[in-house]
């Protein structure tokens, strides 16, 4: 039996009726990473004895009276920015290549509590820097669609996992658009929390008033079963808030629902093809009843800007705790302290982390502080509010993930301006902390070129809510992929 892109409810009611056990699963996905991973660089870490220790354990309580939690013997990946308890934990940076984490993160933690079985850690844009998974330590993550092409980033290696079945669900992490654009890139469903809904204790920190740890699984509705397990409020992380996650997994026409089309999100240079399948996919939301609302963002054109100025602002505060004295990488050739700082991050660190440590440093001076940071975060706040306006019009905001399907190898390498300009539709609804999907819509033709899939490759469109709005989100979602079936397409491998 072929057990990659079953649905997890799938997977549970097998190994509930043990049809199959968990240590036949693991072994499954792990032949499947063996087979696939040396040409697609999903994985930086495989965890084998790990995980089968860890599905012999969730076989014997299967095995036992009572219920079993959903994830109970479900092989996962993380992205490997969560700290894993006695598994190294990367940043995919050579600063921490030898770094083997004391603690579990919360969301971990909440998934061994489960008895989920942590399979490996996925491949990353080096301490999430990028849109490409290029700039990673380990090498570049390609996409299971085409492997001359990137899958995104900085979630990549767990979008592209994923989409090739070397594993049913993948933990992803969102900054400014390092979910929903390489699950677009990658024809997976991603799912961006509101900014508090889940935990970033563990999560190795990029910008910490942006960071949301999230997901990658195959539908929405496997998305809303993980939401209900790793969101919550934690002591150990005082921006969660105190809402309940109890998301319904119940199908719906969408009367009543009014979804805004943004003006804005259709940029100018947007290719054409995936303009036209989001429209598409918007067309059949009014067919399952949803009122379409146009509407307008005018400043979302300043999301990029206000973006490159605050994230590598945190950056450069964030990465200033590696310096080569209590862990992770240190040079082997120093004769002060000073050169132990400098040598130690020198060698660390990769071209984009050293950039956007330069950047953010620049812009937090004296003298630069008022004329950049803090002006940028006033303009963050006119799109906050700019956001709470426009859900009082409508219920939910959709749009492309991305402007293009997935560009080749090397062009994230070549511009280092890349990575803003592939977010531009992403960064606004993360600087406002809103929770969002993206979900597959149809498939188009590159326009750099042929591709294996004889059907193009991949078009992602992102539902976006309000504050605290997930089961809005899902409910679209869901409804969207009850009535199509692009979800349920996966690359020829």
């Amino acid at each position: 039996m072929n057990f990659e892109h079953l649905e997890l409810s799938e997977l549970r009611k097998l190994l509930d009726t043990k049809q199959v056990t968990s240590v036949q699963l693991t072994e499954y996905f792990l032949a499947r990473i063996e087979k696939l991973n040396p040409e697609l660089n999903a994985f930086i870490t495989v965890c084998r004895d790990e995980a089968l220790a860890e599905a012999r354990v969730a076989d014997d309580y299967i095995n036992s009276p009572g219920d079993n939690p959903f994830l109970c013997g479900i092989p996962f990946a993380a992205k490997d920015l969560f700290n894993t308890k006695g598994v190294r934990t990367t940043a995919s940076s050579k600063i921490l290549d030898n770094y083997i984490s004391p603690y579990d993160s919360t969301v971990i933690a909440k998934l061994r509590e489960q008895k989920a079985v942590l399979i490996g850690k996925t491949n990353l844009d080096q301490f999430a820097h990028g849109s490409s998974t290029e700039t990673s330590f380990y090498g570049a993550t390609k996409n299971p669609w085409d492997v001359l092409r990137i899958p995104g980033g900085s979630s990549g290696g767990s979008a592209a996992a994923v989409a090739a079945g070397m594993v049913p669900w993948a933990l992803g992490t969102e900054t400014g658009g390092s979910i929903r654009q390489p699950s677009s890139l990658c024809g997976v469903s991603g799912w961006k929390p509101t900014y508090g809904r889940v935990s970033r204790y563990g999560v190795i920190a990029m910008a910490s008033s942006l960071d949301s740890p999230g997901a990658h699984a195959g539908s929405v509705a496997d998305l809303i079963n993980l939401a209900n397990v790793i969101s919550g409020q934690d002591p150990k992380d005082s921006t969660t808030g105190d809402k309940i996650a109890d998301f319904r997994l119940q199908i719906a026409d969408l009367k009543g629902i009014r979804v805004g089309v943004p003006r804005q999100y259709f940029v100018e240079g947007m290719q054409e093809e995936v303009k036209q399948r989001v429209l598409e996919a918007t067309k059949e939301l009014a067919r399952l009843g949803a009122e379409l609302v146009e509407v307008d963002l005018p400043h979302t054109k300043y999301g990029s800007l206000v973006y490159a100025i605050v994230a590598p602002a945190e950056i450069a505060s964030n990465l200033s705790r590696y310096d080569g004295i209590r862990y992770g990488h240190v040079t082997g050739d120093a004769k002060s302290l000073l050169e132990v700082y400098e040598k130690s991050r020198a060698e660390g660190f990769g071209d984009e982390a050293k950039r956007r440590i330069m950047t953010g440093t620049y812009v937090l001076s004296a003298g630069y502080y008022d004329a950049y940071y803090k002006r940028a975060q006033k303009v963050r706040r006119l799109i906050i509010d700019e956001f709470a306006e426009v859900f009082k019009q409508v219920d939910v905001l959709v749009a492309p993930s991305s402007p293009n399907v997935a560009v080749k190898l090397g062009k994230a390498a070549d511009d280092p301006l890349f990575s803003y300009i592939a977010d531009q539709l992403n960064i606004p609804s993360s600087l406002a902390g809103l929770p969002a999907l993206s979900i597959p819509c149809g498939f188009v033709r590159p326009q750099d070129g042929e591709t294996p899939s004889m059907d193009g490759l991949p078009v992602g469109m992102q539902i976006i809510g309000p504050q605290w709005g997930e089961q809005k989100v899902f409910d679209v979602g869901l409804a969207y992929q009850a009535n199509t079936d692009w979800h349920k397409k996966y690359p020829n491998l």
